[in-house]
């Protein structure tokens, strides 16, 4: 390995959230994310870190004790997966489906063309889109 190549970092989003129970469903169930960290009680934080095992990004979702987190200001708030794969992509929202969840029309009609949008439990959204990235 070149060691002149700069290293890539991990992207950790980090937000607020309620009732990290649901949002567990939405997001290891629905989603098919997996838990790669959890803590309890961290100087009154409770909180969940998902994604999938060897990607370079992380969603953490905190719930400080004693306060109500806001919703999601507006629905341009995002996640976007991209899945290229036809059948990987409609696996992904047959799952959301089967546990209960039903696409959101999106604010930006862009993420309607090839793509499903569904909402978290906190107004957040994740949009499983059927393209390749391409910068």
């Amino acid at each position: 390995m070149n060691s002149d190549l700069p290293k890539i970092p991990i992207l950790r989003v980090a937000r607020p959230a309620n009732d990290l129970a649901t949002l567990k469903h939405f997001y290891c169930d629905g989603a098919g994310f997996s838990i790669l960290a959890s803590f309890a009680d961290h100087d009154g934080f409770d909180g969940l870190v998902l994604g999938y095992p060897q990607a370079p990004w992380h969603l953490e979702l905190v719930k400080e004790a004693g306060v109500e987190a806001s919703r999601a200001v507006g629905s341009e708030n995002l996640l976007v997966l991209y899945l290229p794969d036809h059948q990987e992509w409609q696996t992904a929202v047959d799952r959301m489906r089967l546990h209960g969840y039903q696409p959101a029309a999106s604010n930006n009609p862009y993420w309607d063309v090839v793509g499903k949008t569904f909402e978290d439990p906190d107004g957040y959204r994740l949009v499983f889109q059927n393209r390749a990235w391409t910068a």
